[in-house]
């Protein structure tokens, strides 16, 4: 099959060296424009999809959007066979879907019909899930209701972020695309329908969902801290100034009988403690630690260092605002 490749972030680079390096015929790739940076805005990046298609010499295609007839023109120029889509980052039109003869399939990171929408990986953090996976399904123009071709799963640790799960994810995604166009390839791919009426959505992550409030349990707490870590990181205002939060341990298993009398009858968002494991911080039920802070303006650091420059003390609060999770 002469497959043309949709991807821009990390999460669709393993997926695409899969492709290469089990000779598929990877004839192209779609992927966003190159993003300005700098103050002047004159240096422009290309994403990673980007970089290694330059590196394999495959031809790149970068719409601002991917329709009109001369993006349309460009794909029939590359006569792909199949689209296979990773992470892309703009919805596809149905004319697009379906120029290829075999179509479109995608790999989505949840077992769908849960968390349908643009970030299912710190969903299923934020939700508590024991285990989340990859589904390899056929494109449609409604948002990740097509049917699926092939899901593989895998479990959440107790301790996993957003960063760790998204990495291994992207593995996995790269395994299942594999095995995917093995069983298209053998004639024994059975697609199966979604049951709507199960579907969930992970909406688009927006900075204000990693607001901590310490007014919450500590387990939801820490979903929330694992769940924003390694970005955009989850956040609270110490002394007026905002901090960014990371490396979340519970204390205990969670709840107030693993606090001593002090720290129960301590008001939620207290500092308790600042050691070299981290700082103590009470929740509505229980208490969380964190390892690493990161005071606006200025680097990753332990707290004990955040103390030494006289930005925390025992007794501080870490101040909780009215924002709930709700993913």
């Amino acid at each position: 099959m002469r497959i043309l490749f949709w991807g821009t972030p990390d999460f669709a680079v393993p997926p695409l060296r899969a492709l290469l390096g089990e000779g598929h015929d990877v004839i192209g790739v779609v992927t966003q424009p190159d993003k300005p940076r700098g103050r002047s805005r004159s240096q422009l990046d290309p994403s990673p999809v980007k970089q290694v298609a330059l590196e394999e010499g495959l031809p790149v295609l970068q719409p601002e959007k991917p329709r009109g007839e001369e993006f349309l023109d460009a794909m029939r120029a590359l006569e792909p066979e199949l689209s296979v889509v990773v992470a892309y980052g703009q919805i596809l039109p149905r004319t697009v879907i379906e120029l290829p003869r075999l179509g479109t399939i995608n790999i989505h990171g949840s077992i769908l019909p849960a968390l349908r929408g643009a970030a299912p990986i710190q969903a299923a953090i934020l939700q508590g899930m024991e285990a989340t996976g990859i589904t390899i399904m056929q494109m449609v123009p409604k948002l990740d209701a097509g049917p699926m071709l092939h899901v593989l799963r895998t479990p959440i640790s107790l301790d996993e972020t957003y960063g760790d799960l998204h990495d291994r994810l992207s593995e996995l995604g790269a395994l299942g695309i594999v095995q995917a166009l093995a069983l298209v390839g053998a004639g024994v791919s059975r697609p199966i329908t979604q049951d709507d009426s199960l579907s969930t959505y992970a909406p688009k992550i927006d900075r204000e969902m990693g607001r901590l409030d310490f007014t919450a349990d500590a387990l939801h707490v820490a979903r929330v801290v694992r769940a924003f870590d390694p970005r955009p990181g989850a956040f609270a205002n110490v002394r007026g100034a905002e901090v960014k939060c990371f490396g979340v341990t519970l204390l205990g298993d969670g709840t107030d009988q693993s606090l001593d009398e002090p720290t129960r009858a301590a008001p939620p968002g207290t500092v308790r403690a600042i050691t070299s494991n981290g700082v103590l911080v009470r929740c509505g039920t229980g208490a969380v630690q964190f390892s690493v802070v990161q005071p606006a303006g200025k680097p990753r650091m332990t707290p004990e260092m955040w103390a030494r420059g006289r930005g925390i003390a025992p007794g501080d609060e870490f101040v909780s605002t009215i924002f709930r999770h709700d993913v």
